[in-house]
């Protein structure tokens, strides 16, 4: 029976804009070409592209050997996810694409592996020349070719791409690499939050809980632009945006004593209150918000709820977003731990594994239910704008595995009671931290 590798790909410059997709069919032993398709269809969704692509990779490989035994491979989270059957289809331009796919060949013959752009390039590089053609008023024609896959990237079809559990700093890293080293050579899009351009530096401060240790520089990175002029940030289509919204400041607040979800549940003071109103003020501003999602705990459902009537939204609790139990540490601050429980502070300290005093929650846990809770999110809410009201852990957590940094990276945010972050998420599966501890708002 034989084997084949159809890669695919779809683009679009403006989303929607002048668009066309690529795929090719490979010899999974070899490397070798068997097969390209590529073609300008003029203007469409980045998402609408990818499924072109994904048919006429199918189609091609079809033709080649009806009983062939396929691996779709794709930069495509949301294509890979929905046709593998985990994620609904909900977007009705997707759901006739999605259908046609599924019927070119026996489902039991097709299996799909989502791979970062970086292992994606001759696909890409097809549906570019596909709308470089589109924009010379031609359609791509396979003499005028250049995608042919060279021998080292043949040579990766073997390599599986990085993966790890969530939070995984290695995976993240390299991921995050991937997809930089890729954006050369793609449809360009701005990296925008609430329409404009996101601009709002990280600073070093305490630590995760309300109560942290001592405050440590953190390392500072340099992007460089590609050459060409080209902007880092490929055309990926609509991302999910999470607009990480700390609740408002308790009584326990100016104290920095630990707050977690083991404790009284604290409600806002009347200086978090008025943050509350503040920030519903700037988000109501912006305007872009679609929905608001709150943590069970009351401090976030207060801020939520202000927010929310600002907007003319309804707040949903979702428990994933609460805060960490800290255990016998609630109400303390961070020097009465020191001297309660020096050994219990100094291991959760050094390791993410080690969980506070009297059965609280360790970050490591922490991260598994935060990531499965923002993977949820993201398969209810593709390319919406979204406000999660939470607490300072699950956004430090959001932010660090956006980044793909350690977990140390925990100890050396910034984060202010009412302050606003963001991360993109493409659907590539891909994330951009867009901005951290913004309190603009506030002043």
């Amino acid at each position: 029976m034989p084997r084949f590798v159809v890669e695919a790909d779809g683009g679009s410059r403006g989303n929607p804009g002048p668009a066309g997709y690529g795929a090719v069919v490979l010899d999974p032993a070899s490397g070798e070409t068997l097969a390209e398709r590529a073609e300008y269809i003029g203007v469409a969704t980045n998402n609408v592209a990818e499924y072109k692509g994904l048919i006429a990779g199918l189609t091609a490989a079809r033709d080649l050997a009806p009983d062939a035994v396929v691996l779709v491979r794709m930069d495509s989270k949301l294509v890979v996810e929905q046709m593998s059957g985990r994620w609904k289809i909900k977007h009705p331009d997707m759901k006739p694409l999605a259908a046609e796919a599924a019927r070119i060949l026996p489902r039991a013959q097709v299996t799909y592996e989502w791979i970062p752009r970086e292992r994606n390039k001759h696909a890409d590089r097809l549906a570019n020349e596909a709308m470089d053609a589109g924009k010379r008023g031609e359609q791509w024609e396979p003499s005028a070719s250049s995608a042919a896959l060279d021998a080292s990237a043949a040579r990766s079809l073997s390599t599986p791409p990085p993966s790890g559990p969530p939070g995984d700093a290695a995976a993240g890293a390299a991921a995050a690499r991937a997809a930089l080293a890729a954006s050369r050579g793609t449809a360009a899009g701005a990296d925008t939050l609430f329409g404009s351009p996101a601009t709002a530096p990280a600073s070093a401060g305490a630590g995760p809980g309300t109560g942290g240790p001592a405050p440590q520089a953190a390392p500072t990175a340099t992007a460089t632009a590609p050459a060409g002029g080209q902007g880092w940030a490929p055309d990926m289509g609509a991302p999910a945006t999470f607009v990480l919204l700390r609740h408002g400041e308790t009584a326990l607040t100016p104290q920095k004593r630990f707050s977690g979800s083991g404790g009284s549940d604290p409600e806002l003071s009347p200086a978090g209150r008025r943050q509350a109103a503040a920030v519903a003020e700037t988000l109501a501003a912006r305007g872009t918000v679609q929905t608001v999602i709150s943590s069970p705990l009351l401090r976030c459902r207060e801020t939520a709820q202000a927010v929310a009537d600002r907007l003319g939204l309804d707040v949903t609790v979702e428990q994933g977003l609460r805060e960490v139990d800290f255990g016998a540490w609630e109400g303390l601050t961070f020097a009465e731990v020191r001297e309660r429980f020096p050994d219990d502070l100094q291991a959760w300290l050094d390791s993410p594994k080690a969980a506070p005093t009297g059965g609280g929650e360790s970050f490591a846990a922490a991260t598994r239910r935060i990531s499965a809770t923002r993977d949820r999110l993201l398969a209810e809410h593709a390319g919406r704008t979204v406000l999660l009201v939470t607490h300072v852990t699950p956004v430090k957590i959001l932010v660090r595995l956006a980044l793909g940094a350690p977990p140390e990276s925990l100890f050396r945010m910034e984060l202010s009671a009412a302050s606003l972050s963001a991360v993109a998420y493409y659907a590539d599966g891909n994330a951009s931290v867009r901005l951290l501890n913004d309190t603009a708002h506030l002043r």
